[in-house]
């Protein structure tokens, strides 16, 4: 008791403003229909701003799943388009067959581990046998090329990344279609080299480079990313560094390609490999 009676003694008179405060505030509130209306706008202010910053903080956190969302229906509409615009060597079919013949089908995975800091990187994603999935398809992000599947289980996968020094990857100046040969050096993780581009190509700062196709993995014309630097010292080839566009610190979704007659075409080719052989 005593505690409490110095307590009021020593802060009497700031209690006391507060206790003035507060029941003129309530007086001008419940007297003045003028006053009244300044302070409920003000509460109503005060609300419309908070209930704005929980309304974002809400759509923050929804944020993951808008983007799974999203690239779910991407992957859809790539397969609808691949379906749709997919008609080449259409003399060669019969008038009663099908027209309309797709080669690539797409679908959706999140990756859920992945390195980074080594010298034959891998990352791990959602998708595997069970989905579909299977050893050779390609690994897209949202912005570029960003690796292939070399292990499967019944629900996950495994890719190598293109920050792999075994990663081998054929791309060309989607400007002029000269190609050559991609590879990471192990050094800096948003950089690849690209080799084999001839003195004699004109080629510039910004210039995109993209997969040439040349193999039964890849689609031509994936994204790879855009020369950052050049030079044309020694040798008979350019030294070219190429910015890449995926982010791999940054890649939390992918999608997986997969090629439906890459069996077709690697087995031809193997045919004809041992009878040259």
């Amino acid at each position: 008791m005593r505690s409490l009676l110095n307590f009021l003694l020593k802060y009497h008179n700031i209690i006391l403003l507060l206790l003035l405060e507060v029941v003129a505030f309530y007086l001008i509130g419940s007297n003045t229909s003028y006053h009244n209306s300044v302070i409920t706008n003000k509460l109503k202010g005060a609300e419309s701003v908070i209930q704005e910053k929980v309304t974002n903080f809400g759509d923050y956190l929804k944020l993951r799943e808008v983007n799974n969302t999203l690239s779910v229906e991407n992957a859809r509409l790539r397969n609808l388009l691949e379906r749709t615009y997919n008609n080449s060597d259409i003399s060669f079919f019969a008038v009663n067959d099908s027209i309309l013949k797709q080669q690539y089908v797409y679908t959706q995975a999140d990756v859920v581990n992945q390195s980074l800091s080594k010298q034959k990187n891998f990352f791990t994603l959602n998708k595997g046998l069970n989905h579909g999935i299977d050893e050779g398809m390609v690994v897209v992000g949202p912005n570029g090329i960003a690796g292939v599947i070399v292990g499967v289980s019944n629900n996950y996968s495994v890719s190598m990344s293109l920050l792999n020094l075994d990663f081998r990857l054929s791309g060309r100046f989607r400007k002029n279609g000269y190609f050559g040969s991609l590879k990471w050096d192990g050094l800096d993780r948003s950089i690849l080299s690209f080799d084999e581009i001839p003195h004699h190509v004109t080629i510039g700062i910004g210039d995109t480079i993209e997969t040439s196709g040349f193999s039964a993995l890849f689609p031509a014309g994936l994204m790879v990313g855009v020369v950052s630097r050049y030079d044309d010292k020694g040798g008979d080839f350019y030294n070219i560094d190429v910015k890449l566009a995926t982010d791999f610190l940054n890649l939390s979704y992918v999608y997986i390609i997969g090629n439906l007659k890459r069996a077709e075409q690697i087995t031809l080719e193997e045919s004809i490999e041992e009878i040259s052989n």
